[in-house]
């Protein structure tokens, strides 16, 4: 299935029937399938033919290239179905280990996945059962969006792709951090989301809206601002994300400052590094589309621009309203403990004494040794 939410990508659907003869629909990506596969060759390395080749049951599965196009996309699918059939048909020891049982389980991104009803909704490639081993039994072709480029761009390594003004390229990954991976004829590179337009309206539309209750986000890498719009933070500092901008540049919260800060340098709160984010904040940082000058954009003047003066205020409204929630929370929880302690010194306080009953009283209702007792 092809995504384009938060960014293009291609995630792989396995039906799984299990022994209560229930089936569920389950998504991964590859990168995440090869992970699971050098896990389970650790788990059993006998099996997996690291002490002696000849001993090896557990299928091979090809490393993921650093690039998926549509001939790799769609040539693994027949790939992963020979795997899998030849995974459940292991020893018990390996095909029902909890490593394997859990990857199958269903997550909660899969019964709701991830996605944005302003975006495109996602494409489906089905490989027929009695389909060859060619990718072209796959169903229905990958269809990449066209865009063109505002301004003329140099690259600076080689994994870029240098643009001049006019160029149309097609898309092939969409990148948070703001560097898209495009193609052009056979060149293929990356390339800054900024100098880049849709060919069929403002690009606005796949920008989320501001959302300033904010996302929590841990900053990995150091960013000394340049633009007075944006933030100076260290690593380790926690920020809130309050707009997702395609430029790679996100407009974060850091007490009561805004600006922009680079996406490459943040994660969300609590998501394990990997490897591959790590090696991304080696890269350069994307330019802004505001750095951008002369760009003959035909959507620059639709460009719906929010200011930072517009960013602030609002941030400062929503923490003021998070401020009175608290105090209005703090409020409710000091009358409640102040009725708690009332309530308590009520019942630690000491049982009023009744008055002592007259002698007349005692000599007509008590009995003869008490009244004895008073004469």
């Amino acid at each position: 299935e092809k995504r384009f939410f938060p960014s293009q990508h291609y995630v792989y659907m396995f039906l799984v029937k299990w022994n209560d003869l229930t089936e569920k629909l389950v998504y991964r990506r590859f990168t995440e399938i090869y992970e699971f596969h050098k896990t389970l060759k650790e788990m059993f390395p006998i099996e997996s033919g690291d002490i002696n080749a000849e001993n090896r049951i557990i299928p091979h599965l090809p490393a993921p290239k650093w690039f998926d196009g549509q001939r790799s996309t769609q040539s693994r699918q027949g790939t992963l179905a020979e795997y899998c059939y030849a995974l459940v048909n292991l020893p018990h020891k390996i095909s029902r280990c909890l490593l394997v049982v859990n990857f199958f389980k269903v997550r909660p991104d899969d019964m709701s996945p991830v996605t944005d009803s302003q975006i495109k909704k996602p494409e489906v490639f089905l490989l027929p059962k009695d389909a060859k081993k060619n990718a072209s039994d796959i169903t229905g072709p990958i269809i990449l969006q066209t865009y063109r480029a505002i301004a003329d761009y140099e690259k600076s390594s080689k994994s870029e792709m240098a643009l001049k003004a006019g160029d149309m390229v097609d898309i092939v990954e969409k990148s948070e951090s703001g560097w898209w991976f495009c193609q052009l004829k056979n060149k293929r590179g990356w390339v800054p989301a900024a100098y880049l337009e849709p060919m069929d309206g403002p690009d606005e539309s796949e920008e989320q809206e501001p959302n300033y209750a904010g996302e929590w986000y841990v900053v990995q890498k150091s960013y000394t601002a340049v633009e007075e719009d944006e933030l100076t933070l260290t690593e380790g500092d926690t920020i809130e994300v309050i707009h997702k901008l395609l430029d790679g540049w996100w407009v974060v919260r850091k007490d009561e400052s805004t600006g922009y800060y680079p996406s490459m340098y943040l994660q969300r709160s609590g998501e394990p590094n990997t490897p591959e984010k790590s090696e991304l904040r080696n890269r350069s940082v994307p330019p802004r589309r505001s750095t951008i000058r002369n760009a003959k954009s035909i959507h620059k003047q639709s460009r719906k621009q929010i200011s930072q003066e517009t960013y602030r205020r609002n941030s400062k409204k929503y923490i003021q309203s998070r401020r009175n929630v608290k105090a209005s929370l703090q409020n409710k929880a000091n009358i409640i403990s102040e009725k708690n302690e009332q309530e308590e010194n009520k019942s630690k306080a000491q049982p009023a004494v009744p008055p002592r009953p007259s002698k007349d009283l005692i000599m007509n209702r008590c009995t003869e040794s008490t009244r004895r007792k008073i004469m």
